[in-house]
C-alpha cells in the first residue's frame, strides 16, 4: 500500500484499469447465461448439459482461486495480471472457434483457472496501489467492474449474440482481454510479489473469528443474488410480461444504478462501512420481495425495484470486499483469495439453487426465498456489529 498520505494521478489510472480488467473477467464468466439455446443448437447439446459451461466455471475458478494464492502469490504483480489476461483471451478465443461440445468445455476452463488466479490477487492489489485513507475508493473502483459486468456487459454481449452470433460474442471478448492485458502492461507500476502463502495461513484466515461472519454474509447474500440474478430475464419477460424494448431499457436502468452504487459507496465506504453495507443488504432485500408482487406489477414500480437491487448489490459487492481488508488486515492475500473462492462457489450454487426452486415450485417463491436470505445477512451483519470493528 502506498506509504503517503496522497495517491498521484498515474496510481489512479492503474486502479481504473484494474476495475476494467475485473469487467472483463466477470463477463467472461456469466456472458453464456444469455446464450446456451443458441450454443446448444450449433453444437448439438441439450440446454441442460450446455449450463455446465458456467457451472463448471464457476465451480472451477473457486478452487483456482484457493490454489493459485499458495503458488503465483510470489510473483510480481504486473506480468502474472498480463499473463491471466493474455490466457483468458486465449479461452475466449478457442471458444469462438469451438465446433466441439468438449472443446468449448475445456476453454472454458482454461478461463476459469485465469479467473481464480485473477481475483485470488486483485483484491488487495487495488489497496496497495493508493494511500490508506483512499482503500474504500479504490476498491469500489475495482469491484465496480463486477457489478458493471453483471449488468450492462453480459446484458451487452448477449445482445450482440441475439443479433450476430454467439461466436462473435466470444472473439469480442477475446480481443478485449488482449486489450486489457496490454493496457494493465503499460499503466500497472512495478508491485511486487508477497511471501509464498502456506496452507495454515489459510486455515489461520478461516479459524478467525471476525472473517467468518464476514464470508457467511457474503455467502449467504452472494448465493440469493445470483440465484435471483440468473432469472431476471424470465422475471421480467414470463411473470411481467414486458416486451423485449423494455427488457433491454430496465436492465440498462439496472445497471446504471449499480454504477451510481459503486460511486456513493466510494465515497462513503471508508468512513461509515456498517451503515453503506446495511443500507445495501435491505436495498436488495426489500427489492427482491416487493418485485413480484401482483400490486406492483406496473413499469414504474417494477423499475424502481429494479434500480434498487442494481445499487444495493454495487454497494454489496464493494462492502464485503473493504469489510475483509480491514478484518485480514496483513493477511489480506489469503482472506481475499477465500472470498474469491466463496464468490464463485457462490455463483455457481445460487444458479443450482434457482434451478432447482423453479422445478419444484415458481419465480415468485424463488424471489421471496432470495429475499429471506438476504434479510439474515442484515441480521448477521447487526450481530456482528458488537463483536467487529467496522
Amino acid at each position: 500500500m502506498s506509504q503517503t498520505n496522497s495517491t498521484t494521478w498515474r496510481e489512479w489510472v492503474a486502479v481504473f484499469m484494474l476495475g476494467i480488467a475485473s469487467f472483463t473477467v466477470v463477463t467472461s464468466e456469466l456472458a453464456p447465461i444469455g446464450m446456451l439455446s443458441a450454443i446448444a443448437q450449433a453444437l448439438h447439446q441439450k440446454t441442460s448439459t450446455t449450463g455446465v459451461v458456467v457451472t463448471l466455471y464457476a465451480w472451477v475458478g473457486a478452487a483456482a482461486a484457493l490454489v493459485s494464492v499458495t503458488m503465483i502469490s510470489h510473483l510480481p504483480r504486473r506480468p502474472l495480471l498480463v499473463g491471466l489476461m493474455l490466457a483468458l483471451g486465449l479461452s475466449n478465443g478457442v471458444a469462438a472457434m469451438s465446433h466441439q461440445f468438449n472443446l468449448l468445455l475445456v476453454a472454458r476452463m482454461i478461463g476459469a483457472l485465469a479467473h481464480g488466479a485473477f481475483w485470488a490477487i486483485i483484491g488487495s492489489l487495488g489497496a496497495k496501489l493508493v494511500s490508506d485513507s483512499h482503500v474504500g475508493k479504490a476498491t469500489a473502483i475495482v469491484f465496480g467492474g463486477v457489478s458493471t459486468a453483471s449488468v450492462l456487459g453480459v446484458p451487452l454481449i448477449n445482445w450482440i449474440s441475439a443479433h450476430a452470433d454467439w461466436r462473435w460474442s466470444f472473439s469480442l471478448l477475446a480481443i478485449l482481454s488482449i486489450i486489457t492485458a496490454i493496457m494493465l502492461a503499460i499503466s500497472l507500476p512495478a508491485v511486487s510479489g508477497t511471501a509464498p502463502i502456506e496452507r495454515r495461513q489459510l486455515l489461520t484466515v478461516v479459524k478467525n473469528p471476525k472473517l467468518k461472519i464476514i464470508y457467511l454474509i457474503a455467502g449467504c447474500s452472494i448465493v440469493a443474488h445470483f440465484a435471483a440474478f440468473t432469472f431476471i430475464e424470465t422475471l421480467l419477460s414470463s411473470v411481467l410480461a414486458l416486451p423485449e424494448t423494455w427488457i433491454t431499457i430496465y436492465l440498462l436502468i439496472f445497471g446504471v444504478a449499480g454504477v451510481i452504487g459503486n460511486i456513493l459507496c466510494g465515497v462513503f465506504i471508508d468512513s461509515h462501512l456498517k451503515k453503506v453495507l446495511g443500507v445495501g443488504l435491505l436495498l436488495v432485500a426489500f427489492c427482491l420481495l416487493l418485485i413480484n408482487f401482483p400490486m406492483f406489477n406496473n413499469r414504474v414500480s417494477i423499475l424502481l425495484f429494479l434500480a434498487g437491487w442494481g445499487l444495493g448489490v454495487a454497494i454489496l459487492f464493494v462492502g464485503l470486499q473493504t469489510w475483509i481488508l480491514r478484518a485480514a488486515k496483513e493477511d489480506a492475500l489469503p482472506a481475499s483469495a477465500i472470498y474469491a473462492a466463496i464468490f464463485n462457489g457462490a455463483v455457481g450454487l445460487g444458479a443450482i439453487i434457482g434451478t432447482g426452486v423453479l422445478a419444484h415450485w415458481s419465480l415468485s417463491i424463488l424471489y421471496t426465498l432470495t429475499s429471506i436470505i438476504t434479510l439474515i445477512s442484515l441480521i448477521l451483519l447487526c450481530v456482528a456489529r458488537k463483536r467487529l470493528t467496522l
